[in-house]
């Protein structure tokens, strides 16, 4: 597998010289090979490294090489990495070192990628089915249609106007889905949050880098939550609507309204799955939640060790004791209960953060851990947390360990709890 990199124009070279390489956090760089890497998926997309020079691997020598030779005389070069679409763990973070002082990478999951014959390869498993989550499948020429008949129908609903500049802007598929009449539609209500989690896709403090997409500024009413669900739950294929997406904040926050919503919803059908994504922190305004109905419940962590978990989320007024009372209240509840596992490897692989999920998990509270890869720059996160010196495992081994334990179903996103 050969070095993958680009120029300043963004064009990109395959490196005869050098074999690629991945990173796996504060470990030194790994060859990549035909054993650690598979095909660059259909949805996948190639994303150059702003300010970062590309590390390869020297054959010959059999370690990292970080002085590149450049193309021709003063070419500078850039680290290439691919981002992934849903149903895809990467597996290797990119290989790659700072030019001199460089701001932030963005919000996206960065992976490692490599080249061979002019095909792309990335460091990954795939994890889930990919068909419903693939971009392809998405933004078509329908959709500004689409989008235009929910408008007509609901003409005063706020929530319409918001997830169609999501779909259009953001190309949010979750918000599309709401237009396709399909799968899983976000449904967003808070615009405040009781944590500031260092991987917020929706803010961000000046000083760090830009969110990829805008908050909901607005409080829906009920009537506007239940005029856009019950047509999607009555009528979509496999619907879910999900309350807590990208562009809010807490949705627990706004418990009383989600609550009457649902109750709301289901006097006109109960059809489909009402599902939660929460970080879990108000375990009393989740069980009004389960009182009222809800089906599913997805509680968002990065780690299950105190001290790492508190460093990434900063909750305000929660910790992971009252996370875990809420995966107890709704496994007592009949909920579906999944884990939304920010993935990063080099630490959620690492000996101690892999033996505290699996102790978490064997409590049998779980039904379903989503690996997410988590978006955000890897090395400004690593210097955010506390040091870990446990061995890494390596992602493949993690999932292989999740996957035995009894009751657990591993994947990458909410399925339908309805049959």
């Amino acid at each position: 597998m050969q070095l993958l990199y680009a120029d300043e124009n963004g064009t990109l070279y395959e490196d005869p010289e050098y074999d690629a390489a991945g990173g796996n956090g504060t470990g030194p760089s790994l060859r990549l090979t035909g054993e650690n890497t598979i095909p660059l998926p259909e949805g996948a997309d190639l994303v150059l490294l702003p300010g970062m020079a590309p590390v390869g691997w020297d054959k010959s020598k059999k370690r990292p090489v970080k002085d590149i030779k450049r193309v021709q005389a003063g070419d500078r070069l850039y680290a290439v990495a691919a981002t992934l679409p849903a149903g895809y763990t990467r597996t290797l973070l990119p290989a790659y070192r700072p030019h001199g002082k460089t701001e932030m990478l963005g919000l996206y999951g960065y992976t490692a990628v490599a080249a061979k014959d002019g095909e792309f390869y990335v460091a990954a498993l795939q994890t889930d089915e990919t068909y419903k989550w693939n971009p392809l499948g998405y933004n078509d020429l329908s959709l500004p249609n689409r989008i235009e008949q929910k408008k007509k129908k609901l003409p005063e609903n706020r929530l319409v106007e918001h997830l169609a500049g999501c779909a259009m802007e953001y190309h949010c598929l979750t918000a599309q889905n709401i237009f396709y009449e399909r799968w899983e539609a976000g449904i967003p209500v808070s615009p405040g949050c009781n944590a500031e989690c260092l991987g917020c896709i929706s803010l961000q403090p000046s000083e760090c880098c830009a969110s990829p997409q805008q908050r909901i500024k607005f409080v829906p009413t009920v009537a506007e939550v239940v005029d856009l669900a019950v047509p999607h739950l009555k009528e979509g294929v496999e619907p879910i609507i999900s309350f807590g997406q990208g562009c809010e904040g807490e949705p627990l926050l706004q418990a009383d309204l989600i609550a009457e919503a649902i109750r709301e919803i289901r006097r006109h059908t109960d059809r489909g799955t009402v599902n939660l994504n929460t970080n879990a922190g108000d375990t009393a305004a989740l069980e009004k939640l389960c009182q009222a109905g809800l089906d599913a419940v997805r509680v968002s962590m990065l780690s299950a060790r105190p001290e790492v978990y508190a460093a990434y989320h900063r909750p305000g007024g929660f910790g992971l004791d009252d996370v875990r009372r809420s995966l107890a209240l709704a496994h007592r509840y009949g909920l579906s209960v999944s884990v939304n596992l920010l993935v990063m490897p080099g630490l959620t692989d690492r000996k101690d953060e892999t033996e505290a999920l699996l102790e978490l998990f064997r409590e049998g509270q779980v039904n379903m851990v989503q690996l997410r890869n988590l978006n955000i720059d890897p090395y400004h996160l690593f210097r955010q947390l506390p040091s870990s010196r446990g061995q890494v495992l390596g992602i493949p081994q993690l999932v292989k360990l999740l996957s035995s334990v009894p009751g657990l179903t591993v994947g990458n996103y909410t399925h339908s709890t309805q049959k």
